[in-house]
């Protein structure tokens, strides 16, 4: 028995069903994690007002915890609204490494297996910007020496803990040099300590051409960069993997972490049991891991890696029919009886 708690933020949209299904296949693994479900996001918001998408009572309960699962929320477009829940938390806890792998699941065109680390506290997500008049507007991109090189540490050691030989850097050093300069100079640095890993620099505008073209070439690398740009990179690279709806996510600090699909709430689709549980479901058993309960997690992975293959339990956007709840009661199955063997 773990003997941990995780905080399981419902979001908006198609959160709440995705939540759902997570909670489903970690409890019919037999999870010993002790969840507490949350409301935080938008529609809290529109209903409680006040300059945050998350109450006082689930920062205390946040606080509390070993860890949390954030289920997809909306952020209003809007200058009064308040910053994200993913980069409220990011920052309040310094999670400073938000790691998305990706990853083929199944026979595509493109076979991929790399990791994308984003710093994912500071940069144009600060959120420091300003009008200087009525129609102009200045956004301030916040870089710390702090920030890149214990990103950039981190991205070292994941690389050393998967036996990958490159670490891909994307800036944009030559029109950006103080911020970009002190990025690159941070990862020369690091790069010491790990002297058997190579280190190339991309700019990002050929980085998006290359991962167009020719993504394959960054099997087995870890791409490092910025908060937006590698932001932009990771949903760039997401387009080769089936769906957005595959790719999970975590958030890494010192001591706490959070874990998330790297999709939106796609309100559109909410309460139709529609949309595709991997990316969710996936993070749920990241969670977990993270928590110490690794065969389940390991059964998770194994369970929906198969049955995303097989393609008959599959939802729309990866070509079948299944519905949200039955391609989850699927993977459930599937999960269960692996750890029974």
């Amino acid at each position: 028995m773990t003997g941990k708690t995780a905080i399981v933020i419902k979001g908006d949209g198609t959160g709440p069903e995705l939540v759902e299904a997570v909670l489903h296949v970690l409890k019919s693994c037999n999870s010993q994690v002790k969840f507490v479900i949350c409301d935080a996001g938008s529609e809290w918001w529109m209903k409680s007002g006040g300059n945050s998408y998350i109450s006082d009572e689930v920062w205390k309960l946040l606080k509390q915890s070993d860890a949390c699962f954030k289920g997809p929320t909306t952020t209003v477009p809007n200058p009064d609204a308040p910053r994200s829940v993913a980069v409220s938390i990011r920052q309040r806890f310094e999670l400073y490494a938000n790691v998305r792998p990706i990853k083929t699941y199944r026979q595509l065109d493109r076979k991929l297996d790399f990791l994308c680390v984003r710093e994912a506290t500071e940069g144009l997500y600060a959120g420091i910007e300003f009008r200087t008049s009525e129609d102009s507007a200045i956004a301030v991109r916040k870089i710390t020496r702090k920030g890149c090189e214990r990103v950039t540490l981190k991205a070292f050691e994941l690389a050393k803990e998967r036996e990958y030989k490159k670490l891909v850097a994307v800036t944009k050093r030559n029109i950006l040099k103080e911020t970009d300069g002190i990025f690159w100079n941070s990862v020369e640095k690091i790069s010491h300590q790990f002297q058997d890993i190579e280190v190339e620099e991309y700019y990002v505008d050929n980085m998006t051409q290359q991962l167009v073209k020719n993504p394959e070439r960054f099997n087995r690398n870890i791409l490092l960069s910025t908060n937006l740009f590698m932001d932009i990179i990771s949903e760039c690279a997401s387009g080769h993997v089936g769906s957005i709806g595959n790719v999970y996510s975590g958030n890494f600090g010192e001591s706490y972490a959070m874990f998330e699909p790297a999709h939106g709430s796609a309100p559109k689709y909410s309460g139709m049991d529609k949309v595709n549980p991997v990316a969710s479901i996936l993070s749920g058993a990241w969670l977990v891991r993270y928590l110490g309960e690794k065969e389940i997690s390991s059964a998770i992975f194994e369970a929906t890696e198969k049955i995303i293959a097989e393609g008959k339990y599959v939802t729309y956007d990866l070509g079948g029919e299944s519905s949200l709840s039955s391609m989850t009661a699927e993977i459930s199955r599937k999960s269960s009886n692996l750890l029974r063997k």
